[in-house]
């Protein structure tokens, strides 16, 4: 069974950073995709970036683009997302999801498969 469990979570002043980690388990990914989701109290899950477990194709969404970096270390079995230039705005819960196959661009909670607990992610202004 896969798992997925997020850390790295805190509380950040305006501009500062943080990075998440989401440590997996129980498959072998190499054809997975990786994706970092985000969902605030009564919203819709909203996708942030994916790649692949290779590392290789990241993608953003635009809202984070330039700011946030999605990376993985196969050797930690573990996914990463760097937040720079965080903002109050991206104050939510993230979360941690994996996708059996990797296609380029596919952004929709449904298309993904696995999923982590989620960790809060707080920018004070």
């Amino acid at each position: 069974q896969v798992q997925l469990v997020e850390s790295g979570g805190g509380l950040v002043h305006t501009g500062g950073a943080l990075r998440l980690a989401c440590a997996a388990s129980g498959r072998t990914f190499t054809t997975y995709a990786m994706g970092w989701f985000r969902q605030a109290p009564g919203t819709e899950r909203d996708f942030v970036a994916a790649i692949t477990w290779s590392g290789g194709n990241p993608y953003y969404a635009e809202s984070v683009k330039g700011r946030f970096t999605i990376s993985t270390d196969n050797a930690k079995n573990t996914v990463y997302l760097q937040m720079n230039s965080l903002t109050p705005e991206d104050t939510t819960v993230y979360y941690c999801a994996a996708r059996v196959k990797f296609i380029f661009g596919v952004t929709a909670p449904d298309d993904f498969n696995y999923w982590g607990q989620g960790t809060q992610v707080t920018v004070s202004s």
